[in-house]
C-alpha cells in the first residue's frame, strides 16, 4: 500500500522549519519562520498549543525521549525548552552567540546537543541547562548536529562541505567525511548507529558506514534535500526536498521506491514517529502533513545484504558495496514466541515505571530551571535596589 495524507495542520504564518514527534505519537510538534512553537494532537478536535516566546524564527524542535519536554532553537541565538502539555514559562539559556540550528536530545534525555551560525557544535545538560563542552573544528556555519543512538558519538554537518564525527567522552573529531559537491543540510544516524546520512544542496543523498568510513550508497536527485529521517527499522529514508516533493527511499533495494506530491512549494522538513507508523512533514507553503506510513508494517524474515548499486533516476552510482551495517535482520516470529507472555508483561510494566519516572525527572527539572530563573530575577531586583539605596545614600552626603 502506498504512503496515505492522514492529517493536515494549518496554524503556522511563515514557512515550516522543523517537525518531531513524541514519543507516544499523541503530540506533534512544529517550528516556523513564524517564531512560533505549535504542538499539535493527533487525536481529532484536540487543540493545538502556539507557544509564543523566541524572538525570531524558530528553525528547529525536538520532543525530550520522555514527551515532557519540546526544545527549540531559534535565529535569535536561544534554546528554549517547554512543557508541550501546558503554558508554563520555558527554560531560556543564550545557547550561542549566533542563530541556532540545529537541537537534539541525547536517547537517555540527560544530554542537548546544539549547532550554530557560530561555528560551534555545544553539549550541555538538560537538567540545568549546564553547558558541558564545544566541539569547534568547523570553519562555517554548522547546519545539523545529532547524537547517535548509544549516545557515544555525535555527527554534525557544516557549511564547510565537511560531515564530522566525533567521540563524546574524547570530544576529539574521530573523523571528516568531505562533501564536495555541495553544502549539507541534514545528517543523521541510522538506527543503528553504524551508518549515517546526508542530504544537501548538490541533489544526493549519501549513507556512510562509520566503522570503515566508506560510502555505501549515493542517492542522485534533481532538487536540493533538505532534510532527511530514517524509518526506525531502518530500512528506508524519507526526504524532503525543494522540488516540494517527499521521496522514500527502500535501503535495502537501493532505490527510490516512492515520490510523494503534497507541498505547494519547497518541502523543508520530515520526520518518521519513533515507532515508523506515520511521517510528518513541513513546507515553506505554511502547512504540516501527517502521513500513514502503510508500506513498512512487515519487515518479514532477515533481510540479506543487497548489493545496492542504482541512484534515485534509476542510472547507476558509483563504487557501491553491500548496504551491511548491521542493520535490517528484525527478529522472526519464531524467536519471539521462545520469551514467555510473563516476561514481555514484566518487561512492559517496567518500561512504563521507567518512563513515567523519566516524566517525573523532566516536570522537575522544568520547576528547578522555573525557579532557578525566578531567584535570579529576584537577586537581580535585589541588586538594583542596593544600588539605587547607594546612589540615595551617596546624594544625601554629597
Amino acid at each position: 500500500e502506498d504512503p496515505s495524507l492522514e492529517r493536515h495542520f494549518k496554524g503556522h504564518r511563515d514557512a515550516i522549519t522543523s517537525v518531531d514527534f513524541s514519543f507516544k505519537k499523541k503530540q506533534l510538534a512544529s517550528g516556523s519562520m513564524d517564531s512560533c512553537l505549535m504542538v499539535w494532537s493527533m487525536k481529532p478536535q484536540m487543540r493545538a498549543y502556539r507557544f509564543v516566546g523566541h524572538k525570531d524564527a524558530v528553525l528547529c524542535v525536538q520532543f525530550s525521549p520522555s514527551g515532557h519536554l519540546v526544545a527549540s532553537g531559534s535565529r535569535d541565538k536561544t534554546v528554549r525548552l517547554w512543557s508541550p502539555s501546558f503554558k508554563g514559562e520555558p527554560t531560556v539559556f543564550k545557547a550561542h552567540t549566533a542563530t541556532v540550528r540545529s537541537v537534539h536530545f541525547s536517547s537517555d534525555g540527560q544530554s542537548l546537543v546544539t549547532a550554530s551560525d557560530d561555528k560551534t557544535v555545544k553539549v550541555w545538560t538538560v537538567h540545568r541547562q549546564k553547558f558541558l563542552f564545544s566541539l569547534s573544528q568547523h570553519i562555517n556555519w554548522v547546519r545539523c548536529a545529532r547524537f547517535s543512538p548509544d549516545g557515544r558519538l555525535i555527527v554534525s554537518a557544516s557549511d564547510d562541505k565537511t560531515v564530522k564525527l566525533w567521540d563524546k567522552t574524547s570530544r576529539e573529531c574521530i573523523h571528516s567525511f568531505c562533501e564536495h559537491g555541495g553544502f549539507v543540510n541534514h545528517v543523521d544516524f541510522h538506527p543503528s548507529g553504524n551508518c549515517i546520512a546526508a542530504g544537501g544542496t548538490d541533489s544526493t543523498v549519501k549513507v556512510w558506514d562509520i566503522r570503515m568510513n566508506r560510502l555505501l550508497q549515493h542517492y542522485q536527485g534533481n532538487s536540493v534535500v533538505n532534510s532527511l529521517s530514517f524509518h526506525p527499522s531502518g530500512n528506508y529514508l524519507v526526504t524532503a526536498s525543494n522540488d516540494s516533493t517527499l521521496k522514500i527511499l527502500d535501503l535495502l533495494e537501493g532505490r527510490l521506491l516512492y515520490t510523494l506530491h503534497g507541498h505547494q512549494g519547497p518541502a523543508t522538513c520530515v520526520a518518521f514517529s519513533r515507532d515508523g507508523e506515520f511521517f510528518a512533514s513541513g513546507g515553506s507553503d505554511e502547512q504540516v502533513m501527517v502521513w500513514k506510513t502503510n508500506f513498512a508494517t512487515d519487515y518479514g524474515d532477515v533481510v540479506k545484504p543487497q548489493k545496492c548499486g542504482s541512484s534515485v533516476d534509476g542510472t547507476h552510482g558509483t563504487g557501491h558495496s553491500e548496504m551491511d551495517c548491521g542493520i535490517h535482520h528484525k527478529k522472526t516470529k519464531t524467536q519471539d514466541s521462545d520469551r514467555t507472555h510473563e516476561q514481555q508483561e514484566e518487561e512492559s510494566s517496567l518500561a512504563n515505571t521507567l518512563e513515567h519516572i523519566m516524566g517525573q525527572l523532566d516536570v522537575l527539572t522544568q520547576t528547578v530551571s522555573i525557579l532557578e530563573q525566578r531567584l535570579t530575577l529576584t537577586e537581580d531586583k535585589l541588586k538594583e535596589c542596593l544600588e539605587n539605596q547607594q546612589k540615595i545614600i551617596q546624594n544625601k552626603t554629597n
